[in-house]
């Protein structure tokens, strides 16, 4: 029995339920799977070290008994490291299979969690501005920051949720292809909260793009 079968009649994949009257979807998505496994659990340093320790022990041992004895060495990091990765990214295409993220004029909702699916509803009118980290391939991480007060537990959000804001968590759409464009849409739908922007508060995205020789590194780390 799935969580849909829960929901009213008419209710879309990853909303609480029906749409209300008079609310429209303005967009929908979900985070690319090599964007997670990127970003989120880092596959780029764990090929790099698996690769560089099976080099060193390749080495070592070549010198001492020649090349069979290098196989010997060498060939058991590699399977384990083939294992790990392999394991990283059927996780990272099982966040992007079960996460479903839905900008609407008046909100947005978060379906997320793989085991344990929670729905997060983030109304625009308790949303103090979001940001907008581009990566080199146009996707991109969209943080959405809430008033004081609004405290969401970081390990309900995570992977979904801003790096190192652990004390005050920011709900995070994460590796959204055609990050700009989704940001320009969330911009519009905040800007549409007038009364916000006219106390200060920025609703429109602020764009960070990465270094060409540096891709996927989150601004949000420093």
């Amino acid at each position: 029995m799935s969580e849909s079968d829960f929901l009213p009649e008419g209710t879309l994949r990853g909303m609480p339920g029906p749409l209300p009257k008079g609310e429209r979807i303005l967009w929908r998505g979900a985070p690319t799977w090599r964007g997670v496994l990127a970003q989120v659990f880092h596959v780029r340093p764990v090929v790099a070290w698996f690769a560089g320790t099976a080099t060193l022990f390749g080495i070592a041992a070549a010198a001492q008994g020649g090349m069979v004895s290098a196989l010997t060495v060498v060939a058991p990091t590699l399977l384990i490291g083939a294992g790990g990765i392999a394991l990283l990214t059927v996780l990272a295409w099982l966040v992007h299979r079960t996460t479903v993220y839905t900008i609407t004029d008046r909100r947005v909702v978060m379906h997320v969690g793989i085991a344990l699916p929670i729905t997060l509803n983030l109304p625009h009118a308790r949303t103090e501005g979001a940001g907008l980290h581009l990566f080199s391939d146009g996707s991109g991480d969209i943080p959405l920051q809430l008033p004081p007060g609004e405290r969401i537990a970081y390990l309900h959000l995570w992977p979904h949720a801003r790096p190192w804001r652990v004390s005050r968590p920011e709900p995070m759409m994460r590796s959204v292809p055609d990050a700009r464009a989704v940001a320009e849409i969330l911009a519009g739908a905040l800007a549409a909260q007038g009364p916000r922007v006219a106390e200060g508060i920025s609703a429109a995205p602020t764009e960070r793009p990465r270094p060409a020789s540096r891709p996927g590194r989150l601004a949000a780390a420093g």
